[in-house]
C-alpha cells in the first residue's frame, strides 16, 4: 500500500551511450543546465524541493528523496519525475523512507519541478487542487437499481467439507537474487472428493515481508532478521480458498515473501521470478501426483490433482506473476532468466489477476483472463490492469475471453485478509486514504465504500465465478464476466461491472490512425502529454484505467474516439479502413465512457453498409462510475444493441463500412474503445503459433581505450512470426522513438547496436535502453534491456585546503575541495558537522540567518550547536563539476554583537560508493573570533 499525505530494426548509425544507470533504478537525462562549483545547500544541488537531495560522485552520484514518515510497502512502483518527464524507479532503504536514484549524468538546476509518484499518484506532496469546473460530480445519494440476478451464483459452497494443510519445503535459487526464496504454502481440498480435483493456485503482492510481534514495526527484507518473523500474505485467502475447495477444487495459496524482499533488484518488477516460483510449485505438484507416496502431508490429505485444469490467481504484483506463469507454460522464457527447468505438466485455463501491476503490458493474448479492478485501490491506483484486457486485441486469434471486472467501493488490502486491519496477524490498514479523509466515493462509511468481509466476500465469488467458466466450462456463469449486466448474490452489496473482449466477438471498430472520424468526433491519443491529442488530457483532472500511463509518452498504438456535443442530434460516424463483417453476430457490442458521476447519457446507434444503406439499431443509455478526484473512474461500459432491426432492413452484414452515434440528450462527452460483433457462448481456446520476444540485459566495462560494438540482447523463440513495436529512449533529451519491427524465431530482426568508448577517467555508467510491445502474432516475456557501460576507472583522490578557517565574525569561513584528477562525471561530498574536541561551538545563531533558514526552512529557536542542527537537516554538498578540479566551500558567518571568546566549528566530509555506504573523508575546523 501507497500512502503518504506530506507536503528494432537495424539503427543507421550506432547509437551513442547515455549516462542513465541500469536495472530497476535508471535514470533519464534531464535537460542541462549550469553545476555550480560552490557547496550546494539544502537540500539538494541548485536548491532542489524540500526533502530532495543529491549525494555521491560519478558513477555513484544518486537522487535521494526522503519521506516524512515510512512508505509502507505496496505493488505499484515508486517514481521519480522532473517534470512531465520519469526520470526513474528508484531503490527504497529499509526504513521505508529513503528512496535512491542513481543520476549518472542528469543535471537538475535550480527549481527542478522534481515529484514522486506510484501508480500516478503524488507521495511527495498532496495532488494540486483543480478547478472547480475539473472537478468529478459529487455521485448520486440514490444508487442505482440492482442488475438482474444471474442464473446461477457462483459464490453459494459446494457440498464438499473442506481440509486444510500447510507444506514448507527447501528453499530454491531465483536468477539474480542472492538470498534464496521459500517453498512455502496453505493447501485447502475438498474432502473425500472423487477423482483427480481441478487446481487454483494463489499467489500475493508485493507486501511488508517481516514484523516484530507485539509491535508495529514491519519491515521489507529478506530474510527476516532476528527479532522479526515473516508475514503469513499467502494465508490471506483462505475464504476464496474454501469456497473452491467446498465446489471441489484443490487450492494452494504459496509465499512469495522472498521475491519480494529483493524484486527492487529485478528490472521487471519479479514477474519473471514469481513465474518461476508459481511453475516451481506446479512441478512439485506434477512430481507428487505421479508419486503421491513422495507429497508432504498436506498434499496427501486431499484428492490428486489434475494438473491440466489449472487456474491461476495473483493479487497486485502477483496477479502481474501468473500472467507471466502462463506466457512461460506456452513459450519458455530464456534458461538464464527462469528458475524453472524441466517439462511443463500443466495447463493454464484461466488466470485471475486482482488489484494487478502490468509493468511490462504484456497479457497473455491466449490465456482466458478476469482481471479485478478495485475502485477504492489506493496502491494501485492508476488501476493499470485493465491493460490485460485492451492490450490483447488484434495480438492473436482473440477467441480466449479477456474480462475487466470493476468493483465499486473495493480497496486494494482488503482482498487479502493478512492485508487487512482486524483480521490480520502483523500491522496492516486501508491503503486507501484522502488528505482531508473525507473522500465522497471511498472514505469508509461512505454510501459506496465497502466493508473488508463484503469486499472478501465479493472477490472470493468473482474468483469463484472465473473457475467455474474458465476451468469448469460452465458458460451460465459468463453473463457475470462479459459485459451481459448481470449480478451474483453471494457477493452481497457490492456494485460490480463487467466488460470484455474476445470469445465470440468480432472486430468493427478498433481505433487507430486509419479510422476516419467525422465532425463531433476525433481520433484521440490514449497517452500523450498534448493536450490536443490526448483523450483525456491531465488539465481537465479525472483518470481512466484505459489511459494509464506506461513507459513511453506520447505511446503510439493506443488510440480512442473521442466525442464531444453541445446539444442533440448530430451524429458522430466512425470509418474504419475496410469493410467490416457482422455476418453471424447477434449485436453489436461497443465499450463506451462516459464522465464519472453522469447519468442518462443515450446514444442512438446506427451502421451503414457498402452500398451506402443505413440501419438504425436502437438507443443505448450510458452511466458513469461513482468517482472521486482520487480515482480511475473514466472507465469503459459495455452496451449492446441487436442486429435485428439490420437485418429486416436487408444490410449486408459482411461490408459494414460506418457506426454512427447520436446524442439523443443535452451537452456531453463520450469516449469509444472499440465496438464489435457479438453473440453468446465461450469458444475453446487453442493458443496460436506466437513467437517470443526477450530483451536482456548485458553489462561491460567501458575500458581504457578504443571502440567497442556491442548490441541489445534479443531472443526470439516460439513459433510462427509477427510484430512488436520496439521503443528506444534518446539518451541526450529522453524522447522515446518508435517504430515496428517483424520478427521471427531463428533471425535477428531487432538488432540495436551499442557503442562503447573506452578512457582512463572516472566517468558515470553508461546505459542504452529498449523495449517492446507485442502488436500481431506475438507475445512479450521480459519487456526491456539494453547495455550498460560500467566505468571501471578509480574516482580521483580529494584533498581539503583550508582558504579561510581563521575569520573574525562576520566573514566567511572557507576551504577548497581539490581532486587529483578532473573526471568525467561530477565529483560530489557531502559535509556534515562535528562537535569540536575543545572550546565552544559553533551554533546557529552565529552563521548567516539568511544562509541558515535556506538550508533548514527555518530557524532553530533556541538556537543550537552546528553539530545538534545536522541532525535537524543541516548539511552542506559540495560539487566539482565535470572537467573542473576544485570546488569552493564556504560558511558565512553572522555578527552577534556578544563579547564572546572564539568559537570553533568541526566538520568532516563524506563521499559514497557503489553501494551507497559512506567513505568518511577528511575532517577539517575552523574558528571564528569576536569581531571586537
Amino acid at each position: 500500500m501507497i500512502r503518504v499525505t506530506r507536503a528494432a530494426a537495424t539503427a543507421a548509425a550506432l547509437l551513442a551511450l547515455a549516462a542513465v544507470a541500469p536495472g530497476p533504478a535508471f535514470a533519464g537525462p534531464a535537460a542541462a543546465g549550469p553545476s555550480a562549483a560552490s557547496a550546494g545547500n539544502r537540500p539538494g544541488d541548485g536548491g532542489l524541493p524540500e526533502g530532495w537531495r543529491v549525494g555521491g560522485s560519478g558513477a555513484d552520484r544518486q537522487l535521494v528523496w526522503t519521506s516524512p514518515g515510512p512508505v509502507p510497502a505496496g505493488d505499484a512502483r515508486v517514481e521519480f519525475h522532473l517534470g512531465d518527464r520519469l526520470l526513474g524507479r528508484p531503490v527504497p532503504s529499509p526504513d521505508g523512507r529513503t528512496f535512491r536514484l542513481p543520476l549518472g549524468g542528469t543535471r537538475l538546476t535550480e527549481g527542478a519541478r522534481l515529484r514522486v509518484t506510484a501508480a500516478g499518484r503524488r507521495l511527495d506532496a498532496a495532488a494540486p487542487a483543480r478547478a472547480a469546473a475539473e472537478r468529478p460530480g459529487v455521485p448520486s445519494a440514490v444508487p442505482p437499481p440492482p442488475l438482474p440476478v444471474n442464473a446461477v451464483d457462483p459464490g453459494v459452497p459446494g457440498r464438499f467439507a473442506t481440509v486444510t494443510g500447510r507444506y514448507d519445503l527447501a528453499p530454491v535459487r531465483l536468477p539474480g537474487f542472492a538470498e534464496p526464496v521459500e517453498m512455502r504454502a496453505v493447501v485447502v481440498g475438498p474432502a473425500g472428493a472423487p477423482g483427480k480435483r481441478p487446481v487454483a493456485l494463489f499467489l500475493h503482492g508485493r507486501h511488508s515481508t517481516c514484523y516484530a510481534p507485539g509491535t508495529e514495526d514491519v519491515r521489507l527484507m529478506w530474510p527476516c532478521e532476528a527479532g522479526t518473523v515473516p508475514i503469513p500474505s499467502h494465508e490471506g485467502y483462505l475464504r476464496a480458498q474454501r469456497l473452491l475447495a467446498s465446489q471441489g477444487y484443490v487450492t494452494v495459496s504459496v509465499s512469495a515473501n522472498g521475491v519480494n524482499g529483493q524484486d527492487h533488484l529485478a528490472e521487471d518488477g519479479g514477474a519473471q521470478a514469481r513465474s518461476s516460483l508459481v511453475r516451481l510449485h506446479l512441478a512439485r505438484w506434477a512430481q507428487w501426483s505421479a508419486h503421491r507416496s513422495t507429497a508432504p502431508a498436506a498434499v496427501r490429505a486431499v484428492p490428486p490433482a489434475d494438473l491440466s485444469r489449472v487456474l491461476l490467481v495473483g493479487h497486485s504484483r502477483g496477479g502481474e506473476g501468473v500472467n507471466r506463469a502462463a506466457i512461460d507454460s506456452l513459450t519458455p522464457p530464456p534458461a538464464a532468466q527462469d528458475g524453472h527447468h524441466g517439462p511443463v505438466r500443466w495447463t493454464i485455463r484461466g488466470t485471475v489477476p486482482i488489484g494487478p501491476t502490468i509493468f511490462g503490458h504484456n497479457p497473455a493474448p491466449d490465456v482466458p483472463s478476469m482481471t479485478v479492478l478495485p475502485g477504492c485501490d489506493g496502491d494501485v491506483s492508476d488501476l493499470q490492469g485493465q491493460n490485460f484486457v485492451d492490450g490483447t486485441r488484434g495480438v492473436s486469434s482473440g477467441t480466449a475471453l479477456h474480462s475487466a471486472v470493476y468493483m465499486v467501493g473495493a480497496n486494494h488490502n482488503f482482498f487479502n485478509s493478512e492485508w487487512t486491519p482486524g483480521q490480520a496477524q502483523a500491522p496492516a490498514l486501508d491503503d486507501f486514504s484522502s488528505e482531508d479523509g473525507t473522500d465522497p466515493v471511498c472514505s469508509p462509511g461512505t454510501a459506496t465504500r465497502l466493508t473488508a468481509e463484503q469486499q472478501q466476500a465479493a472477490g472470493a465469488t468473482y474468483v469463484a465465478a472465473a473457475a467455474r467458466l474458465f476451468v469448469g466450462g460452465d458458460d451460465r456463469v459468463r453473463p457475470l464476466l462479459d459485459g451481459t449486466g448481470r449480478r451474483a448474490p453471494s457477493a452481497g452489496p457490492a456494485r460490480v461491472l463487467a466488460h470484455a473482449v474476445g470469445a465470440h466477438r468480432t472486430p468493427v471498430v478498433l481505433p487507430d490512425p486509419t479510422l476516419r472520424v467525422s465532425a463531433g468526433g476525433r481520433l484521440c491519443a490514449q497517452v500523450d502529454p498534448d493536450a490536443a491529442r490526448s483523450c483525456l488530457s491531465p488539465e481537465e483532472g479525472g483518470a481512466s484505467p484505459h489511459f494509464a500511463y506506461w513507459d513511453a509518452s506520447p505511446e503510439p498504438g493506443r488510440d480512442a474516439v473521442a466525442l464531444r456535443w453541445e446539444r442533440p442530434g448530430t451524429p458522430v460516424a466512425v470509418r474504419p479502413a475496410r469493410a467490416v463483417s457482422l455476418a453471424g453476430a447477434d449485436a453489436l457490442a461497443l465499450r463506451l465512457i462516459v464522465p464519472p458521476n453522469t447519468t442518462g447519457t443515450l446514444l442512438d446507434v446506427s451502421v451503414t453498409d457498402a452500398t451506402g444503406r443505413r440501419a438504425d439499431l436502437g438507443r443505448t443509455r450510458v452511466d458513469g462510475l461513482p468517482g472521486s478526484g482520487r480515482t480511475a473512474s473514466y472507465w469503459a461500459r459495455e452496451v449492446r444493441v441487436p442486429l435485428s432491426a439490420a437485418r429486416r432492413s436487408g444490410l449486408d452484414l459482411r461490408r459494414i463500412t460506418a457506426v454512427s452515434l447520436t446524442p439523443r440528450a443535452g451537452a456531453g462527452r463520450a469516449w469509444l474503445m472499440d465496438a464489435w460483433g457479438w453473440r453468446p457462448g465461450t469458444p475453446v481456446v487453442r493458443p496460436a503459433p506466437l513467437a517470443r520476444v526477450d530483451i536482456g540485459r548485458l553489462t561491460v566495462k567501458e575500458g581504457d581505450s578504443g571502440t567497442r560494438t556491442y548490441r541489445v540482447p534479443v531472443t526470439v523463440s516460439g513459433r510462427g512470426g509477427g510484430q512488436v513495436r520496439l521503443f528506444l529512449p534518446r539518451p541526450d533529451t529522453g524522447e522515446v522513438t518508435s517504430r515496428l519491427v517483424a520478427v521471427r524465431p531463428g533471425r535477428h530482426d531487432i538488432d540495436v547496436p551499442v557503442e562503447v568508448r573506452g578512457n582512463t577517467r572516472y566517468g558515470y555508467d553508461a546505459t542504452r535502453d529498449a523495449f517492446v510491445k507485442a502488436v500481431r502474432g506475438t507475445v512479450v516475456g521480459s519487456h526491456r534491456g539494453g547495455v550498460t557501460a560500467l566505468n571501471d576507472d578509480a574516482m580521483p583522490t580529494l584533498r581539503l585546503t583550508p582558504v579561510a578557517d581563521d575569520v573574525s565574525e562576520g566573514a566567511a569561513l572557507g576551504w577548497r575541495l581539490t581532486l587529483s584528477d578532473a573526471a568525467d562525471a561530477d565529483i560530489t561530498g557531502e559535509v556534515s558537522f562535528l562537535a569540536p574536541a575543545g572550546g565552544p561551538e559553533l551554533s546557529t545563531a552565529d552563521v548567516d540567518r539568511a544562509w541558515l533558514e535556506e538550508r533548514l526552512g527555518g530557524l532553530p529557536d533556541p538556537a543550537v550547536p552546528l553539530s545538534e542542527a545536522s541532525r535537524l537537516g543541516l548539511y552542506l554538498a559540495v560539487t566539482v563539476p565535470a572537467g573542473q578540479t576544485t570546488a569552493e566551500l564556504s560558511v558565512p558567518t553572522g555578527r552577534d554583537g556578544v563579547v564572546e571568546p572564539a568559537e570553533f566549528l568541526r566538520a568532516r566530509l563524506t563521499t559514497y560508493d557503489g553501494s551507497w555506504q559512506p567513505v568518511p573523508g577528511p575532517e577539517f575546523t575552523g574558528t571564528v573570533r569576536d569581531a571586537a
